[in-house]
């Protein structure tokens, strides 16, 4: 049975009428192609690096023309272009290319950092576990720490009678400190409910070191093999203008000997590019191993 069809009240009927709001059109931002963005961030960070070495070239241009035998960077440039065009060459013992000469120093920064690492990282990993550690080794660090590097080079030279071996005993004796210090501070932040766990699995000292010490700690030993790395390059040089033989060091000396200023200016370059290259690996190895976001 079909049911009637209500009309529309007059209450409905004279109800007003909404208001139909009219939005503005929205403009949609297109998003720059990635190539821009790219192009964008590389010349943000090369304008101002080069407006850097803009500035320093013009303060050693002024330098030079107010000082008395100081070169110019143009003459300089023109003695560096020299001095690569053949850096390994080999006339002698005494005079061999810029070549053979930083790889010798890079020798003996390896062999001094070396056996830093192998002896301060445990160290470090020691001090940071046990407290009687910590408390017999603290005031021997604090003492020995800041020692300048020259001072321990006479000791180098009484130990072994030798020039080569003090190099490399100097450079392991001032690059340790850092990788001890930053080790066993990596330590003593771990949390203590990681050690809880270990107890409560019995696990062997040697496998807490292995499986939990050592990954926790990890960036915290990057950090303090960064910074040995720098100051074993600094230590080399001035050793070597002490020491002689091979070496970027006593280059300098040599030079500065024959008064060949543009090739010191040369090989303060080479130390800083060096440096920066050692440096900047070691920092893409910690960020490679650091968990902190």
């Amino acid at each position: 049975m079909n049911q009637p069809v209500q009309k529309p009240t007059a209450a409905v009927l004279n109800a007003p009428v909404g208001e139909v709001i009219v939005l503005p059109p929205v403009t949609v931002r297109q998003r720059k192609p990635q190539w821009r963005k790219y192009c964008l961030s590389f010349f943000q960070r090369l304008v101002p690096a080069v407006l850097g070495m803009g500035l320093l070239v013009v303060t050693w241009q002024i330098a030079a023309l107010n000082s008395k035998g100081f070169p110019t960077p143009l003459s300089t440039l023109e003695s560096a272009i020299t001095l690569f065009s053949d850096p390994f060459y080999n006339a002698g013992p005494n005079d061999q290319g810029i070549g053979w000469n930083v790889l010798a120093s890079l020798q003996r920064v390896a062999v001094g950092f070396g056996l830093a690492a192998i002896v301060g990282i445990p160290a470090g990993f020691l001090i940071g576990r046990f407290t009687f550690l910590a408390r017999m080794f603290n005031p021997i660090i604090s003492l020995l720490r800041p020692v300048s590097p020259l001072a321990w080079l006479p000791i180098g030279l009484l130990l072994f009678q030798k020039a080569e071996p003090a190099s490399s005993w100097t450079i392991f004796i001032c690059s340790i400190w850092p990788m001890v210090i930053n080790t066993a501070e990596g330590v003593k932040r771990i949390p203590d409910d990681y050690l809880n766990v270990a107890r409560v699995l019995k696990l062997s000292e040697w496998t807490v070191m292995r499986k939990i010490l050592f990954p926790a700690v990890l960036p915290a030993v990057l950090t303090g093999v960064r910074l040995s790395i720098g100051i074993a390059w600094l230590v080399i040089v001035a050793a070597e203008m002490l020491t002689g033989g091979l070496g970027i060091g006593f280059w300098i000396w040599n030079e500065w000997n024959n008064l060949n200023v543009e090739n010191i200016l040369i090989a303060i370059v080479i130390i800083g590019v060096v440096g920066l290259l050692l440096e900047q690996a070691l920092m893409l190895l910690a960020r490679r191993f650091s968990w902190e976001k």
